[in-house]
């Protein structure tokens, strides 16, 4: 039988390699083009998210714009100005003088509309006039026999064959018919007045040169069901003779003349027992007041001066109570004639003598716009309802000028700096957003919140860290590789759980606990530690062939029993010592005696919660770092005769940093952008205490709670992705420093 060899052909072998070659190169030429590409897009990605939030947040620092729109000629009115503004659409302006006759005109044409006249009683005239604050858009009439005529502008808006048309009229709170303020007929010379539904108040200089207040409060009839109403009078003493200008606040609480530089503000709650408050000097050096305002909701004073300054006054608690004094002032360069502020908001404008329009912003302190328009003699001036107009008159027109001025409220130092608001006692960082009053002002500091974000993650970082470590070491360098392979999957696997169910948990089932064994949970964390100590101590002392009962296996199963018996022990004990030493109410001795605030979400609860979320994180990081290490390492330094603890200490951990490291800072960035267990676990109060028993609010958080309710594209919704953008921030700086770390300590330890 003859075997026929046959010989491999090497042409062919090398045909089936060099296709073989090529085939890995292929593959391997598309594996990194993917690579490429999968990493060049989420770069990108992370630049579009950047971008966007920047694009979002922009407007909020960008300034106000006002451009001139039309101007008026004013009617033959030899009367001054008492009032100017226009209706919510900017489509009629109007111009109330102070003998009560009131012009409206059309912004399209120019042309006066109409004109209407307060009808009073003959052979009576107007002696004296007043302006309420703007947002009402009412004035008062004094007559000069002692009556008061109050009127108000209104704009009716109808729909004829669905095209818009707004009427002009006035309205009548009081009745159409003056009623009489003095009892004797006297001229209500100099009046000012307040108006509410149920009480009117007015005070007046009479022939005399007495100043007098009557209140008028209305009770309704219970069988007639009309109102009736119920005048007092009251003198007010001391009143300067010389008075230049009178302001009345809304609530007709106070009431305050202005005599040359001084300012003399009374409490008239009580129409008989009219006291001075309070004398507020206003003289500067080399400066005269020129006007003397309210701002919007009227807790603050704007007192201008030729200088060009404008200052703001409001109420401050203080040894004698509550007294005005100077806040802030504003700089505007140029002698101020006339000033309006907002309807709602805490804007303001002056118009200077020269026609400079400048427009200012109180809380934030911002100048949003300032720009010469050269109007000729101005004299007063006015918002409308929605801010997006002014009303100027000047000479002899009313100039008409649009208003762009969307974020006034918001400023780098408003955010980042104690702001002074009124009603505080002292400045303060304060994250407020929302009221139900119409008077409220936006308060949106993110300094409340990025101190959260920071409380929350180093509380839950002292809580992981040594626990996540301390476990990492133990399970790649002690532990058996049969609980090894059991432990780490187990660990690693919570973090699967929803951080919605840990929050869940901490805050309806961790925070009550707590809180009734709180000294129980301070005795765990004395105990704890000590018998994990002294469990190992014992253990090393015991004999050699008690050891080796155990298996070696399951020889860190021994603590479990410890652990749970510790803390049995602890929570069992916690109410004899509440007696003994706490009065049998650890919460109200906390808060009585220590005169620590207690939450019952705190953010030891925060601590806790969060750190069981961030422990898997940082040990599934930290455990492969150690794992990593060459064996050849620590087998070289025991066999030169190291402890394992020497070898642990001074080779392992050394080579293992740079891992080691990045999974601290891994668990940090996500603690710092954790939302649903801070959202759940804390109080939500945007306060900055460091204390443990206190809640928090972080910037996560605040965005979940409020981004739904915030209006697109308000200051609220800009500054909330403006919160979002610093937590970008946040995160990308921990990331940027993990790595810089990571890679001079890879370089440093590269040679062990």
């Amino acid at each position: 039988m003859v075997t026929q060899v046959i010989k491999p052909d090497p042409k062919a072998k090398n045909l089936l390699m060099s296709k073989g070659s090529s085939r890995r190169a292929i593959q391997d030429r598309l594996t990194q083009v993917g690579v490429t590409i999968g990493g060049t897009m989420v770069f990108v990605a992370l630049l579009l998210i950047f971008f966007y939030l920047l694009y979002v947040v922009k407007p909020i620092f960008d300034g106000a714009e006002v451009a001139p729109l039309v101007s008026v000629d004013v009617a033959n009115d030899t009367s001054p100005a008492l009032m100017v503004g226009s209706d919510e659409q900017n489509e009629i302006i109007y111009r109330v003088s102070e003998s009560g006759r009131v012009d409206f005109y059309d912004v399209k044409n120019g042309q006066l509309i109409e004109t209407q006249t307060l009808s009073l009683p003959q052979g009576v005239e107007v002696v004296g006039s007043a302006s309420s604050v703007v947002s009402e858009q009412r004035f008062a009439l004094g007559l000069s026999n002692g009556q008061v005529l109050l009127a108000g502008i209104d704009f009716g808006v109808t729909y004829p064959n669905n095209q818009r048309v707004i009427t002009p009229n006035l309205r009548y709170p009081a009745g159409r018919e003056p009623f009489a303020v003095d009892e004797k007929g006297s001229p209500l010379n100099n009046l000012i007045f307040g108006y509410s539904s149920d009480k009117m108040s007015f005070a007046y200089q009479d022939q005399d040169d007495l100043w007098h207040l009557t209140r008028q409060e209305g009770e309704e009839n219970m069988m007639t069901e009309e109102v009736e109403w119920i005048a007092t009078t009251g003198l007010i003493n001391d009143a300067p003779q010389d008075v230049q200008q009178r302001l009345m606040t809304p609530d007709q609480r106070q009431l305050l003349l202005r005599s040359g530089d001084k300012l003399f503000i009374y409490n008239i709650r009580d129409a008989d027992d009219i006291s001075l408050q309070q004398v507020l000097e206003l003289e500067l050096a080399k400066a005269k007041v020129t006007d003397v305002s309210l701002l919007a909701g009227a807790s603050s004073i704007l007192v201008s001066y030729d200088s060009g300054l404008v200052a703001q006054y409001f109420q401050v608690n203080g040894e004698r109570g509550r007294q005005y004094r100077e806040i802030r002032s504003f700089d505007t360069s140029s002698s101020v004639a006339s000033v309006a502020s907002e309807f709602y908001r805490k804007s303001f404008v002056t118009v200077s003598e020269k026609g400079d329009l400048t427009l200012l912003y109180t809380t934030s302190e911002r100048e949003l716009f300032s720009e010469p328009f050269g109007l000729n003699n101005p004299k007063k001036i006015g918002f409308s309802p929605r801010a997006n107009a002014l009303v100027v008159e000047a000479g002899s027109k009313l100039h008409l000028f649009t208003v762009e001025n969307s974020h006034p409220e918001v400023s780098w130092s408003a955010m980042w700096s104690k702001v002074w608001y009124e009603d505080y006692p002292e400045p303060k960082y304060v994250w407020q957003s929302t009221s139900g009053s119409d008077d409220f002002e936006a308060k949106l500091s993110l300094m409340p919140l990025a101190f959260g974000t920071m409380k929350a993650a180093l509380y839950a970082m002292l809580f992981a860290t040594p626990l996540a470590i301390a476990g990492a070491i133990y399970t790649a360098y002690f532990m058996s590789p049969k609980i090894r392979s059991i432990v780490k999957p187990t660990i690693e696997i919570m973090e699967a759980l929803p951080t919605v169910i840990l929050g869940f948990l901490a805050g309806l089932w961790l925070a009550p606990l707590i809180e009734d064994n709180l000294p129980g949970i301070l005795v765990l964390l004395l105990l704890l530690p000590l018998s994990i100590l002294a469990t190992a101590f014992a253990w090393h002392n015991l004999p050699g062939k008690w050891k080796q009962r155990l298996p070696e296996i399951y020889q860190e199963l021994m603590l479990l029993p410890v652990i749970i018996f510790i803390g049995w022990f602890s929570f069992a004990i916690s109410p004899a010592i509440e007696v003994a030493f706490f009065h049998g109410d650890s919460r109200m001795f906390i808060t009585n005696e220590l005169g620590i605030t207690f939450d019952q979400r705190n953010a030891l609860v925060v601590g806790i919660a969060m750190g069981f979320a961030v422990i898997p994180t940082i040990f599934s990081i930290a455990e492969d770092a150690v794992f990593s290490v060459p064996r050849h390492l620590s087998n070289g330094s025991l066999a030169l005769g190291a402890t394992n603890w020497q070898t642990l200490t001074r080779v392992v951990l050394l080579t293992a940093s740079p891992g080691i490291f990045s999974a601290i800072m891994m668990g940090l960035g996500r603690a710092v952008g954790e939302t649903m267990i801070v959202l759940m676990a804390t109080g939500n109060t945007a306060i900055m205490e460091w204390s443990v028993f206190e809640g928090m609010r972080t910037l996560a958080a605040n965005i979940a709670v409020e981004m739904p309710e915030s209006a697109i594209g308000s200051s609220h919704y800009r500054v909330l992705f403006l919160a979002a953008f610093v937590l970008f921030i946040f995160t990308f700086f921990f990331n940027t420093i993990a790595e810089v770390v990571r890679q001079r300590l890879r370089e440093r330890y590269s040679s062990l």
